[in-house]
């Protein structure tokens, strides 16, 4: 090959534009995707910012490959051609992918969470980081990122934990048998409505949930805005065992009784010393 050769034009201008294609149009490509993803993220949701993002960044992408490919001359028909064949191959043996991808578009287009709300699906708890094509990844409390299947989601039972702004907090107490329900229900409430963080609407209530092994068991239900819900559950409880020492109200722990037959009067039980001494027959301890 000859100098000129490589100074033909037809090859400068072909060699001309694939540098420019990889060093400003897959640049501009990926910028033009960060951009959308601020602009889209600021004007309506994290979770439509991702996605305008990604649209911009993989559409990019393909366009500037079959170009290169163009320009490289190789025939786009062929090899679209060929890509034809084995996609059917590959959707015969990615039936889970393809799942997984259909249920993704449901999610995306149905919303029922978007990036940074709280939900449980299963047994798993966590913050939403990312909902991909295939699989929504979440940051579990104690910071780990679990990959659960858009199928998954789908088919399971979802919570969405952070969907409303303001949240119920539940409070289970046990009183002992001989307090008054009555008292106690006020002291509960009254508990209540001196946190500042419990909401005057919808107003805490008290609520009998039965009769326990050991305790008459309540339910103390009140309600704060979903930022506070883990300060305020901590918060009650501590002030209810508080309140319950001031007032003398008692807390029971699970206990026996035993009853020789009258529903008041539980049977005397002594731990009385034996005054035996042992015989001469007795062996004496090994040593």
């Amino acid at each position: 090959m000859s100098w000129n050769d490589f100074l033909d034009p037809e090859l400068i201008g072909r060699a001309s534009r694939i540098l420019a294609l990889i060093l400003l149009a897959l640049p501009a490509v990926f910028w033009l995707s960060r951009w959308a993803d601020r602009h889209a993220s600021e004007r309506f949701s994290s979770h439509q910012g991702m996605l305008a993002g990604k649209t911009i960044l993989y559409a990019g992408v393909v366009m500037i490959a079959l170009t290169l490919i163009r320009e490289l001359g190789f025939s786009i028909g062929h090899i679209l051609g060929a890509a034809g064949v084995a996609g059917v191959a590959i959707g015969f043996a990615a039936q889970t992918s393809l799942s997984n991808f259909i249920s993704g578009l449901f999610l995306m287009a149905e919303k029922p969470f978007v990036v940074g709300d709280v939900i449980t699906v299963g047994s798993v708890t966590g913050s939403v980081l990312s909902i991909d094509t295939l699989s929504v990844k979440l940051r579990t409390f104690d910071n780990k990122m679990v990959r659960i299947p858009n199928e998954t989601i789908v088919k399971t039972e979802t919570t969405t934990v952070t969907r409303f702004p303001i949240r119920r907090v539940d409070l289970a107490v046990g009183i002992a048998y001989k307090e008054d329900i009555a008292r106690v229900r006020g002291l509960l409430l009254d508990v209540a409505h001196r946190n500042p963080l419990v909401l005057e609407d919808p107003e805490p209530l008290v609520n009998m949930v039965g009769y326990g092994s050991s305790s008459i068991d309540l339910l103390f239900v009140a309600w704060c805005v979903r930022e506070d819900f883990l300060r305020v559950k901590n918060e009650m409880y501590e002030q209810v065992k508080q309140r319950f020492d001031e007032e003398g109200v008692e807390i029971p722990f699970p206990h026996l009784s035993i009853y020789k037959g009258e529903a008041t009067a539980p049977l005397p039980i002594q731990v009385v010393e034996s005054d035996r001494k042992p015989s001469a027959t007795s062996k004496a301890p090994r040593k």
